[in-house]
């Protein structure tokens, strides 16, 4: 980090001539609330480094890294689903860092640091599900749904939405889940009859259940911290969780190799795992389980121990070729097909 010195002229500080202060080139993948408060709360507690962040998606960050692979103009990536961050690991596109942070997070945080060899680390947690309009439900009869297996009702014909796995790791999530639930052939089977119900495959994660809170449609499959957000804002939204078992994320935060600000990126690393950084979270509308283990969960946010959580195979649908594999099959058989 760029130390700078003040001279003080009648009381008042400026900075020599030719002095700038440090930057960092972050990339937040979060939702653009919860990206704001972290830069003002970092830029408040550290006026030498300045901050500029692009919000992008999981799967758009993960394209736009590896798009300045040979020239990175990004420093640092911070939260989204950990698949993308694990295969950004495996392409040699983030850099190995051990926090000294590492021994105060939870053992899933430190777990997602050993299995993509320190190159990412997990920041939070959160369990799949959706968040459907029980305003829309009741005016139009519709049984809230239980399973996964309930989404391909007729009565649910135009009033889903969900992202595009290749924009978002929220859908990519899904897609996985789904995987490893039904097995391969049949989760697509099940995505093909799902179509017929979708209104919109959206760019980003939580998009869904924000147009389901908004009226646009009845459910959206998303994250379940998602949806008690807008639970939280006052909209008319109940959260569900599939009878069958859900997939979870492990938030990630990466840096990037060939860093231009690597000293700066490390210290938003270092200070963004600790518990009081992550208190300040519900304050922006973040639900997600926190990875310090001092950190104390939002009271909102969804009890893990009480959801039929999958044993997420975070290897396997995190690395290149697996997940190269999905999408590829998602776009040909499921993201040509028209929509109703």
């Amino acid at each position: 980090m760029k130390t700078l010195k003040y001279a003080l002229i009648g009381g008042a500080a400026f900075l020599p001539a030719g002095a700038m202060a440090a930057e960092l080139n972050l990339i937040c993948s979060a939702d653009v609330v919860i990206c704001e408060k972290l830069v003002s709360e970092f830029e408040a507690s550290h006026s030498d480094i300045d901050v500029n962040m692009v919000r992008l998606s999981s799967g758009e960050a993960y394209a736009k890294v590896r798009a300045e692979g040979r020239n990175p103009q990004t420093d640092l990536w911070w939260g989204g689903t950990g698949d993308p961050h694990l295969q950004a690991a495996h392409d040699g596109l983030t850099a190995e860092y051990k926090s000294p942070m590492l021994e105060e997070l939870q053992d899933w945080a430190q777990g997602q640091a050993e299995t993509s060899e320190y190159h990412t680390v997990g920041v939070y947690s959160g369990a799949l599900g959706w968040g459907y309009n029980k305003d829309i439900f009741a005016e139009k009869g519709i049984k809230a749904p239980e399973c996964w297996s309930d989404l391909l009702g007729p009565a649910l014909k135009g009033e889903i939405q969900i992202a595009d796995p290749n924009s978002s790791g929220t859908a990519y999530t899904t897609l996985a889940t789904l995987v490893q639930i039904m097995g391969e052939d049949e989760a697509f089977e099940f995505l093909k009859k799902m179509h017929a119900n979708v209104s919109q495959y959206t760019k980003s994660g939580s998009a869904p259940v924000k147009a389901a809170a908004r009226g646009e449609t009845g459910l959206g499959i998303v994250f379940q911290h998602d949806a008690v957000a807008q639970a939280v804002e006052g909209f008319p939204v109940e959260v569900g969780s599939p009878c069958e078992g859900t997939g979870y994320e492990i938030g990630s935060m990466s840096l990037i190799e060939g860093a231009q600000n690597e000293d700066s990126a490390k210290v938003f690393y270092d200070w963004v795992l600790t518990a009081e950084v992550q208190n300040m979270m519900p304050e922006a509308g973040s639900f997600q389980i926190p990875s310090n283990a001092s950190a104390t969960p939002p009271k909102e946010a969804p009890d893990l121990s009480k959801i039929k959580l999958i044993d997420y195979d975070f290897a396997e649908f995190g690395s290149a070729e697996r997940r190269k594999e999905l999408l590829s099959r998602w776009d040909q058989e499921i993201g040509s097909l028209p929509l109703q």
